[in-house]
């Protein structure tokens, strides 16, 4: 992506914050050494076969173990990455491409996995899709980890140690960008930060930093030079600067931040078990957002009021084919049953976009961010909707559910949908199945059309919750995936602040209450507005909760 410029002076740096906290420490640089194996000919490609199926097989159960070894750490939404890499590794055509290759040319099993690994990236990176272009790191990830069993098998490459093996920190590894598994295995008591040359706010590299509390500072570009090994630098996660060999009363200056930092995040601890309550003693609902069992470790530690976004697709894209209605009624009865009582929004599948499984097998779209996706693609494919709200209804009795619909844009979605879930309803009763008796049933407002048309959906609907993300990436025409139009989420967001409102305002006259579940909720930026608006319900990041109910006892 595309990097801002960095200041003129060469001591101070500015790149973009993307973990937050202060972070002192000397630049290591962790450098990729490019492991390209060597061409030679073979024999028997039977042979060559069953050797490349043994190192596969090796991978798939070394990324078993990260799995695991990333669920405390990262939570299960996070560590997922590693599910979808042993997923790719089973992909039939990756698979059969190396194995077609080592037949046809009777080349070795490493030199055929570099050259089908690099062809597939290539086919990735020109893909329109954004999370096809997503994948094309991934298959190098998984093409080198394959690569290096090979090759260690075969005596040609010795054990991989750690290049920050017997390195004292603290240390900030500088570096283009960290693979999942890489930044995974950070010791955060040797590690106190990270930068990058590139990168992305929405990288597994900062989502895991993020986890992890690693302050991060990304897209530095070409300042983050080799020179810089070994000097100590003092960074800022949430303002991404960076300060090279910084003078006495600079390490003062940030040391104190950091101490009043740290002494506000333990003051959070008072907040604890505590309503949500403005200055003047409003209560405003603050939940958080969640797309996994496992994430309901992180949402109870957080003291959650209850989980304002379940992003239900997760379970779709850790599957190989489609989840069955058992498979999703049980993960949706134990989410329910595991919040005790406390209510679950679960948004219904909001597949398309950057999110497709392979087996949905969707058609190219040239611009799938407004293409078939959420609840057209529920319309589209209606036995697959009913699936799902067939799992959602028997679960119900379980808990406090509520059902969110996204991406409804025109009231005859609504009534189409609703027509759709009567008809659910009515098919389990008739089969003397248990539904609760009363499930809140809301929209998202994630396009500029639900929100302008709010006063009619109001009336047909329980509750509304305003995805900024979406709606943010819609009303400035600017596409959330793209880096190069990152300003536009930084920048004047008034246009999306004027519509917030109107929702808001709308819900308020129908007697229904409104929510914020996109990033802004979360944002000390536009905290403060929200709340002035009236919204009544916040569903932040696990990790933010405590900071966004600080923040919101010294508001109005």
């Amino acid at each position: 992506m595309p990097c801002p410029a960095a200041t003129e002076d060469s001591r101070h740096l500015k790149g973009t914050g993307a973990s937050r906290g202060i972070a002192f420490g000397r630049i290591c640089f962790l450098r990729h050494k490019p492991r390209t194996p060597r061409k030679y000919q073979i024999k028997n490609p039977d042979q060559e076969c069953e050797r490349l199926e043994r190192a596969r097989q090796h991978a798939i159960t070394q990324l078993g173990a990260l799995y695991e070894a990333s669920l405390e750490k990262l939570g299960e939404q996070n560590a997922a990455i590693f599910q979808i890499h042993q997923m790719m590794l089973d992909d039939p055509d990756y698979v059969q491409a190396i194995n077609l290759m080592i037949r046809t040319q009777k080349v070795n099993a490493e030199y055929a996995v570099d050259i089908v690994g690099k062809r597939f990236e290539q086919q990735f990176i020109n893909s329109d899709s954004d999370y096809m272009q997503g994948r094309a790191a991934d298959v190098i990830d998984i093409s080198r980890r394959l690569t290096e069993i090979l090759m260690m098998h075969a005596g040609s490459l010795k054990h991989k140690s750690s290049p920050l093996h017997g390195k004292k920190g603290p240390l900030l590894i500088a570096t283009d960008d960290l693979a999942p598994s890489e930044t995974v295995q950070l010791d955060p008591a040797n590690i106190s930060g990270i930068l990058t040359s590139g990168g992305s706010e929405r990288s597994h590299t900062v989502i895991f930093a993020r986890a992890m509390g690693i302050p991060a500072v990304i897209c530095l570009g070409d300042k983050l030079i080799p020179e810089l090994e070994n000097h100590e630098a003092i960074i800022d996660g949430l303002s991404g600067e960076v300060i090279i060999d910084p003078l006495p009363t600079e390490r003062r200056d940030y040391r104190e931040r950091k101490l009043t930092a740290d002494a506000q995040n333990a003051h959070l601890e008072d907040f604890r078990g505590r309503p949500t309550l403005t200055r003047s003693g409003r209560k405003i609902a603050l939940y958080a957002n969640a797309g996994s069992l496992g994430d309901l470790e992180l949402v109870r530690a957080a003291d959650a009021e209850g989980i304002g976004l379940f992003r239900s697709e997760y379970l779709f894209l850790c599957e190989q084919d489609y989840p069955t209605e058992e498979r999703q009624f049980e993960i949706y009865r134990d989410l329910l049953s595991g919040m005790e009582g406390k209510k679950v929004i679960i948004r219904t599948l909001d597949i398309g976009a950057d999110k497709t499984p392979d087996y949905f097998m969707l058609k190219h779209e040239d611009n799938p961010a407004m293409g078939l996706r959420a609840v057209r693609l529920c319309l589209e494919r209606p036995a697959l909707f009913k699936t799902q709200l067939r799992a959602l209804y028997r679960a119900s009795v379980y808990g406090k559910l509520a059902i969110m619909l996204p991406m409804i844009s025109v009231p005859e979605e609504l009534k189409r949908i609703k027509k759709i879930c009567a008809e659910v309803r009515a098919s389990l009763r008739r089969h003397n199945v248990k539904i609760a008796d009363h499930i809140e049933f809301g929209i998202m407002v994630e396009t500029p059309s639900a929100a302008l048309l709010s006063d009619l959906f109001a009336p047909q609907v329980d509750f509304f919750s305003i995805g900024t993300n979406d709606l943010t990436q819609f009303t400035l025409a600017a596409d959330r995936q793209n880096g190069a139009l990152g300003g536009y989420f930084e920048g004047d967001l008034r246009a999306v602040l004027r519509l917030v409102e109107l929702t808001v305002k709308n819900a308020h006259q129908c007697g229904i209450w409104a929510g914020v579940c996109g990033e802004m909720a979360a944002d000390e930026r536009y905290l403060p507005r929200l709340v002035q608006l009236g919204v009544d319900e916040l569903s932040v990041v696990p990790s933010a909760l405590l900071r966004t109910r600080a923040r919101i006892a010294t508001l109005g």
